[in-house]
């Protein structure tokens, strides 16, 4: 079957529903760009959500990430604003740049232990959200403390 959608596959492409199948190992970096699907699996076996490959996805509400991702890259998920709860697994260790900037529906995040590395900005534009992480919770206003480098 199928391992590998490419960069800018399906970008712009006004899909509304989206079946990932389960051979799909890579997905490329603004795959789905500017896509109006609502919901999608990401597949098992996929280990990074790159660069863009949701950006702009405003409808997109529900994402289900498997546990084997361990990098969520910059703006994977930007400009979402239908997405209203993410579950980061226990398996992610990076969460790059603008990852989930202007998820304006998003409201509550926690970011697993696991995450060793939080790119800048990767909530920027999330007047509500909270975030939790390491015991600690973290508005608006204090964002950038969570932030641990400025580059992808």
């Amino acid at each position: 079957g199928v391992t590998t959608i490419g960069e800018s596959a399906f970008s712009d492409s006004n899909i509304k529903t989206i079946d990932i199948p389960d051979s799909v190992t890579e997905i490329g970096e603004d795959a789905f760009a500017y896509c109006d699907f609502e919901t999608v699996v990401i597949p098992d076996g996929v280990t990074s959500i790159k660069k863009g490959t949701f950006s702009s996805c405003n409808p997109l509400r529900s994402v289900t990430i498997p546990d084997s991702v361990t990098k969520i890259e910059g703006s994977a998920f930007s400009g979402c604003g239908s997405l209203s709860e993410i579950t980061i697994p226990d398996s992610v260790t990076e969460i790059g740049i603008r990852a989930f900037s202007n998820c304006y529906s998003l409201d509550k995040v926690t970011i697993p232990d696991s995450v060793t590395k939080i790119g800048a900005e990767a909530f920027f534009g999330n007047y509500r959200i909270s975030v939790t992480y390491k015991g600690e919770t973290y508005t608006y206003n204090n964002l950038d403390e969570l932030y641990t480098t400025q580059e992808d």
